[in-house]
């Protein structure tokens, strides 16, 4: 028997792919994902469960056998009955039989049945699970590698014949009803607009699509595209598009990934790698089938009954019409006549039309629908929420206005701690970048010197590395992954600059290799977590106490030893016994507040403490840092 992939097996049984998952976990088999393959013994260990589980699972009783029962019989029946059912995937709800609570209500008035097993009998009352939604699924690529022609295949519309030079100039999304299933595709004239809607801070993607020609492999355009996916953080699908055409090289494509960190699952990796071809349809629907799959194993799911939310993907001002715009259905369900919230502004819905153009009256999870209503264009990657009434928007409105004017204050007047600077501690930190230089053996070599310059508390992560200066594209890149761009050899526009200082992006140019390199060490040197020793400062006498009606207890002090600082820390000693540790809040000399004093003169250490006396010794310290090699 030959190998078999998990999801084919799943099908082949007639489980689910999580049900399987399960078993194998339970057997201790390691995969990297359903479409990882078994050997011989491992599936006949996986059918002796299966069956061993089939056959621990009591049968009801039909309608003769339950009809020639004896009184004894039928009162242990529904005992029976109530042992644990066999496990089901979490969508499935077993319903009782259509002849099970008939047969139980006469029991129990005939007196076979006592109360206690009749109401033991009755379907337990739960609360119904949220249900699946379909996933959502963005197309990136280089251009002309043939992003639109496959989204075209697999819905069945000619959209690229529309667009000039057959290349995507809006940003689209549409629903397609596969074998599979339904499938929302997000169609992008690149991935800078799937980042812009991700910089607002919504996440409308749930599955990414990486297509690769055949014909051309990886190009820079690629490789931006994977940064943009892996920095949204979502499952990531390869399609080698073009397997069609005579100079296509499958193979060449597969091993050009692995220089981009895809490793392929035919190599060992844990990337799925799908060749497909958008003109004859060619391994399309194996496409689809790992698209489903990765949206199982996400468990995707949204109520449609709870309250409203989705985003905005596009908007257009139309003459006829007005403001248009496509949102995005994520939670709950929208509706003609529902007033919406987007950004500081609220409209009515005067109509809603679905992706293919219709009216529609209502919407839910997972739809994209073109939104007739707003007075003002919203921004790509605005959310959307939902209110009862135009008083209710009204607030919301205002409420939002208040919470960014409070923000944008609280921003100007705030200092971040360590942690909020650094991320929590004792971890591992990463630290983003994107590098830019002059040639490929420039950025080859920089990333080269990176490696071997990663600490054990800090992880250089090169999200993107090219050819060429900085693009738009880079800093809003960087602005979401909160990374650092770095450029060698390359000097970025005026524009690039402009949006970089806009978005409060790190880009920075360098000549000689040596001081980007000191650089990057900063950088790692910045988030490595410090380590703090106390060092000691002086000591003092306290000779007399002066009561001051603002500030407390002051203690007349002489300085023995060393120098004393104010906010350094205190510790007073009384005989052998220490009585107060704490901060000297204060210094005098005369009336005068000074920083510091030196051994040999005399002044007054205030101490957020009252309870000082006379005959005192104060000793101050303070934590410095621990340089680290």
């Amino acid at each position: 028997m030959s190998k078999v992939r998990i999801y084919t097996l799943a099908k082949d049984l007639s489980v689910d792919n999580q049900k399987l998952l399960e078993i194998l976990d339970s057997l201790g088999v390691s995969y990297k994902s359903v479409s990882s393959t078994l050997d011989e013994d491992t599936v006949d260990a996986i059918k002796g469960i299966l069956a061993e589980e089939s056959a621990a699972t009591p049968s009801a009783p039909t309608d003769s056998q339950a009809a020639s029962q004896t009184p004894a019989e039928s009162t242990a029946a529904p005992q029976l009955q109530s042992a644990p059912p066999t496990p089901h995937h979490k969508d499935d709800v077993t319903a009782p039989t259509s002849n099970s609570v008939p047969s139980t209500a006469a029991q129990a008035a005939s007196g076979q049945v006592s109360s206690a097993v009749a109401v033991q009998e009755a379907p337990p009352v739960q609360a119904p699970e949220i249900p699946h939604r379909a996933p959502v699924v963005t197309i990136m690529g280089h251009v002309d590698h043939g992003k639109t022609s496959l989204l075209d295949y697999i819905r069945k519309t000619k959209v690229a014949a529309k667009e000039a030079g057959g290349i995507t100039q809006h940003v689209g999304a549409f629903e397609a009803q596969t074998s599979k299933g339904r499938i929302v595709f997000i169609d992008t004239p690149g991935h800078e607009a799937f980042t812009t809607i991700r910089a607002r801070g919504a996440n409308v993607a749930d599955i990414a699509i990486i297509v690769v020609a055949a014909d051309d492999s990886i190009m820079p355009q690629t490789r931006e595209a994977i940064a943009h996916a892996q920095a949204a953080k979502v499952p990531l699908i390869v399609a080698i598009n073009k397997i069609d055409l005579p100079q296509a090289d499958v193979e060449r494509v597969k091993t050009d990934l692995t220089s981009v960190n895809l490793v392929p699952e035919e190599y060992g990796g844990d990337t799925v790698v799908v060749p497909v071809s958008a003109k004859t349809g060619e391994g399309v629907e194996d496409l689809l089938e790992y698209i489903s799959l990765t949206a199982e194993l996400e468990d995707l799911r949204a109520d449609p009954k709870g309250e409203f939310s989705g985003v905005v993907i596009e908007s257009k001002v139309d003459k006829q019409s007005g403001v248009l715009a496509t949102v995005m259905v994520q939670q709950g369900t929208v509706n003609v006549g529902d007033f919406l919230v987007v950004g500081e502004t609220y409209g009515k819905i005067k109509a809603l039309m679905d992706s293919a153009g219709n009216r529609i009256k209502s919407a839910g999870p997972s739809t994209p629908v073109q939104v007739l209503g707003f007075s003002e264009a919203p921004v790509s990657g605005d959310k959307v929420a939902s209110a009862s009434n135009e008083h209710t928007a009204r607030e919301k409105v205002s409420v939002r206005v208040d919470t960014r004017r409070t923000v944008e204050e609280a921003r100007q007047k705030r200092k971040l701690s360590l942690e909020e600077m650094m991320g929590p501690l004792n971890e591992v930190r990463e630290v983003n970048l994107i590098l830019r230089a002059d040639t490929q053996g420039s950025v080859e070599a920089i990333q080269g010197i990176l490696a071997k310059r990663e600490t054990p508390e800090v992880h250089l992560n090169v999200m993107l590395a090219g050819i060429g200066a900085p693009t738009e594209g880079d800093v809003l890149l960087a602005s979401t992954a909160e990374a650092t761009i770095l450029c060698f050899s390359v000097v970025p526009s005026g524009a690039v600059k402009k949006v970089a200082d806009q978005k409060e992006v790190d880009l920075k140019s360098f000549r000689i290799i040596y001081e980007l390199i000191d650089e990057v060490d900063r950088l790692i040197k910045g988030n490595i977590e410090p380590v703090f020793e106390e060092k000691y400062l002086g000591r003092a006498e306290v000779r007399m106490l002066i009561k001051h009606p603002k500030s407390g207890t002051i203690a007349g002090s002489y300085i023995t030893d060393g120098s004393f600082k104010r906010n350094a820390k205190a510790k007073v000693t009384r005989g052998k016994q220490v009585v107060y540790e704490g901060t000297i809040v204060g210094l005098k000399r005369f009336k005068d507040d000074v920083r510091e004093v030196q051994k040999g003169f005399e002044c007054g250490i205030n101490l957020d403490w009252n309870d000082v006396m006379e005959g005192d010794i104060i000793e101050a310290s303070e934590m410095v840092e621990v340089p680290q090699a």
